[in-house]
């Protein structure tokens, strides 16, 4: 139990965490689409399509471009995208999608450039970087938000971009408290760039990242965040 007074919490560690229901809510992002209300390009404020295609004219790499979508839930967007770039001629761009639950539409699975892979952002380990990650509210559900951000990090090409959404507020102390200023403060001196207004996150580039705080655990019972869906908030200790 951490907190105080009234406002003790108590933590669970990430393997509960993601075999809980709050994490596999169906309502935030099972069903997620490229376009639309919900839509992929509507929350990311980026249309990976038309970004992926325009690397692809740029570049004079004749490697595919490779794109990660993490808790991709059953991959409707990625069928979408898939569909659009074989529709446009751009056989050079890879989609992989993560996700926690192996519930992969059969439009996602069908597709010979989208790989799908059932696993944890906190245990699976790529064999390739990648030119694009994204993570549409997918953060919310995670314990160790600030661990996750670091590995994604060393998953980006030299010149690969990471966009997702991110609610700092989610990030708490010991005492409870967000961990506020000093938090962002340290995601941007690590290279990250955070937009409070839309919470979202991104990083250019790969890179290493060590943040000054250790993660104590999670409180799936958070209650609903900005989206209205119940979250989890993640506390640490800063270092």
């Amino acid at each position: 139990m951490i907190g105080d007074g009234d406002e003790r919490v108590r933590l669970v560690e990430d393997r509960a965490l993601e075999a809980g229901s709050v994490v596999a809510n169906s309502s935030m992002n099972r069903e997620r689409v490229l376009r639309g209300g919900n839509g992929y390009v509507r929350e990311l404020g980026r249309d990976p399509v038309e970004l992926l295609a325009g690397r692809a004219d740029c570049s004079d790499d004749r490697r595919p471009l490779r794109w990660l979508d993490l808790c991709c839930g059953q991959g409707l967007a990625l069928a979408s995208a898939a569909d659009e770039l074989d529709q446009a001629g751009r056989p050079n761009v890879t989609i992989t999608g993560l996700d926690l639950v192996d519930d992969f539409a059969a439009e996602a699975r069908r597709h010979d450039r989208v790989e799908l892979v059932c696993n944890s952002i906190r245990e699976w380990e790529p064999t390739d970087r990648f030119d694009l990650i994204t993570c549409v509210h997918g953060l919310h559900y995670v314990g160790d938000k600030l661990g996750a951000l670091s590995r994604i990090a060393s998953w980006l090409t030299s010149e690969g971009e990471l966009i997702a959404n991110f609610d700092a507020t989610s990030v708490r102390l010991r005492d409870g408290r967000p961990a506020g200023r000093r938090l962002t403060n340290a995601l941007r001196a690590a290279g990250f760039h955070l937009d409070a207004r839309r919470r979202r996150i991104g990083l250019d580039g790969c890179c290493q990242v060590e943040l000054p705080y250790r993660y104590l655990g999670a409180d799936p019972d958070a209650g609903p965040n900005y989206t209205g869906q119940p979250a989890v908030h993640s506390y640490y200790d800063e270092i």
